[in-house]
């Protein structure tokens, strides 16, 4: 099983969120569609994908995780920068629109 480290934006790039998930793809469709409407990632609209890393250990993600969240957002800054440096969505392809609209109509 892999586990993911993973950083999502807001379209301005103001703010950022750091995670880790077991499912990389389901998380990020949940925070795109805000299923915990009270969230961190909800309330500033981060649901960009914007950098990840994979580990095969989750004790490994969650040590990564850690580290990343203590570190100043310009260390942030430059580690996107260094492998996405347009901070391009990496998730824009992984979805359809339609899922998007079928999960807002029933709010599931």
């Amino acid at each position: 099983m892999s586990y993911y480290v993973y950083i999502l934006t807001n379209k301005r790039h103001t703010v950022l969120y750091t995670g880790v998930t077991n499912n990389l793809e389901r998380r990020v469709f949940e925070h795109k569609v805000k299923s915990s409407k009270k969230s961190f990632t909800a309330r500033y609209n981060c649901d960009q994908l914007v950098y990840f890393e994979e580990f095969l250990s989750i004790k490994e993600a969650i040590h990564r995780e850690k580290q990343l969240k203590k570190y100043h957002r310009s260390w942030k800054v430059n580690l996107i920068n260094g492998l996405n440096p347009e901070w391009a969505d990496l998730s824009k392809d992984w979805f359809d629109v339609n899922e998007f609209a079928l999960f807002k109509k029933f709010d599931v």
